[in-house]
């Protein structure tokens, strides 16, 4: 009954109509249902299409971009229901790092030959070498015998090519649908290899405004100058990057001779340091640099292969990859 009242009142309001034109409530229906009913009304058509607003709680953590906690500390998603699996070392303890997981450390192989060099020999790899000699001028000059520094600024370019090669044989491989032998997944293992590097001596050095400016000038330089190289000339490019992890063997060497005169502090090494080399708790800044700088030399390795490669005639994919090459 109260239904049909409102409606008939609200006909007669659309119509221009005074209400009090109708026929009064029947018996028994009080004016204030009447106008409980109005108000419903009112209030379904205004607001029906409104959500229903959130609890505070889940408003703030809206806001905040929070989630939703487990007992254990591990972040999930009330709505995607991702978490992070438990991690542990060896020991028991909890892994604390997300940035990579205790499957993808290794001990360094120290042993490689740090002294090994690609002559130049054909007109490429002698552009190749003056190119990367002329590039180690404004370094000397820049940086001098802060090799911390010089480290630093060199993982921020060497964390480059490998992600530039990597890019274009995924891009190639989807293109020609063709394997690419493995060397995406070497390539790119260099890269993240490379920028391990970079978050080490991060925890070593701390960059001053000046320095992350140039890192960021010469990042978008050296990025876009390897992509056109790489794309010309593969051969070329992996010859480049050989001849800059040789200078860096060479950088790294010198880091040394400095931490073992005492003109560098030998310090603790970093904790990241310990777990991605799996170093002894003990190690110091001597070590990591240790470890480094064989890395750094596995990569002249790989690089001077894979333009090998190509001088041959041959595709990267014609020839294994060295995945886990360390």
């Amino acid at each position: 009954m109260n239904h049909l009242i409102a409606r008939s009142v609200m006909r007669s309001a659309v119509a221009g109509a005074s209400p009090r034109c109708y026929a009064a409530p029947a018996p028994g229906v009080q004016v204030e249902s009447l106008s409980a009913a109005l108000a419903g009304w009112r209030r379904m058509m205004s607001s029906a299409a409104e959500p229903t607003p959130p609890p505070p709680s889940a408003e703030k953590a809206a806001k905040s971009g929070e989630l939703p906690a487990e007992k254990g500390g591990a972040v999930v998603s009330s709505y995607w229901g991702i978490s992070r699996p438990k991690v542990t070392r060896e020991d028991g303890t909890e892994w604390p790092w997300n940035c990579f997981m205790p499957w993808e450390t290794y001990a360094a192989d120290v042993s490689i030959d740090l002294h090994k060099h690609h002559v130049p020999k054909t007109f490429i790899d002698k552009v190749a070498f003056r190119t990367v000699k002329l590039l180690r001028i404004p370094t000397d000059l820049f940086f001098k015998r802060r090799y911390g520094c010089r480290a630093m600024m060199l993982e921020t370019v060497a964390a480059v090519p490998g992600m530039v090669g990597g890019m274009l044989l995924h891009l190639r491989s989807l293109r020609k649908f063709q394997q690419s032998g493995g060397w995406i997944k070497a390539l790119l293992e260099e890269a993240e290899n490379e920028r391990m590097h970079l978050m080490t001596m991060v925890e070593l050095v701390k960059p001053k405004w000046y320095e992350r400016l140039l890192v960021l000038t010469v990042q978008g330089v050296f990025f876009n100058g390897f992509f056109v190289i790489y794309m010309l000339s593969p051969k070329m490019a992996h010859r480049v990057v050989g001849y800059l992890e040789e200078e860096a063997v060479h950088s790294y060497t010198e880091y040394l001779r400095d931490i073992d005169s005492g003109a560098i502090e030998n310090i603790a090494a970093p904790a990241i340091a310990i777990d991605y080399w799996r170093l002894p708790k003990t190690a110091t800044l001597k070590d990591v640099i240790t470890v480094i700088r064989a890395d750094e030399a596995h990569h002249r390795d790989v690089n001077h292969f894979a333009s090998d490669i190509h001088y041959q005639g041959k595709e990267l994919r014609e020839a294994p990859a060295p995945v886990g090459y360390h």
